[in-house]
């Protein structure tokens, strides 16, 4: 039975695209490239000890990471139901299986982080995913995702509305003031040894309660 979901982007990855997204993502040298891409990320961090991604496809980050971070524990959330039942093979997930729009948060963690999501989003919920994003961190929120100084959408594998460039983090760090830019950087597709899809990436830390120390 199929869910009727609130956007058509939503209805999008979940079905039939989301699948074969599936089949052109399982090259094992997107490992290499994805540990080197977090190693970047994670060193700005400390003491996290549990992660949340949000839209994590069949897990490639969360592998990676778990190189980096051999006890973190982890949480992700995914719309796609064959991409699912990948996550669900990786030790030590909590994998739930709904849109980034419906989730209701269990608990926070330290680290929450989306790479390549946003993008995909419907404009007018980001908001809302703002605010998952911020309710569900305790400390840091990092954003891997096309930047472009003003928002456009341009066309995705010959679908219209299906992809969406803006500064993701700009507007985050705008609505939440509490919220600080640790660091950015950008991975480059012609990258000699590590190469990624022309991500940029945003680390941002929640202010801590008075008194503690960071």
């Amino acid at each position: 039975m199929k869910k009727n979901y609130r956007t058509e982007q939503e209805q999008f990855w979940a079905g039939g695209f989301g699948d074969e997204y599936i089949k052109r993502n399982m090259d094992p040298e997107l490992l290499a490239s994805n540990i080197n891409f977090f190693a970047q990320i994670l060193k700005n961090t400390r003491d996290v000890k549990s992660i949340m991604e949000y839209g994590a496809h069949i897990g490639w980050n969360l592998i990676a990471i778990r190189y980096l971070l051999p006890e973190v524990e982890f949480g992700a959330v995914e719309i796609n139901k064959k991409a699912i039942d990948h996550l669900k093979k990786i030790k030590g997930v909590k994998a739930f299986h709904e849109s980034i729009l419906d989730f209701k948060i269990d608990k926070k963690r330290d680290f929450v982080f989306t790479k390549g999501v946003l993008i995909h989003i419907n404009p007018e919920k980001l908001k809302d995913v703002y605010q998952l994003l911020y309710d569900s961190s305790s400390r840091y929120i990092c954003l891997c995702e096309y930047y472009n100084p003003s928002p456009v959408s341009i066309p995705y594998r010959g679908q219209k509305d299906q992809l969406f460039k803006r500064d993701f983090a700009g507007e985050m760090l705008d609505a939440y003031k509490d919220l600080c830019l640790l660091d950015y950087g950008f991975a480059y597709h012609r990258d000699n040894n590590f190469s990624q899809d022309d991500i940029t990436w945003f680390l941002m830390e929640r202010a801590l309660p008075q008194g503690e120390k960071k």
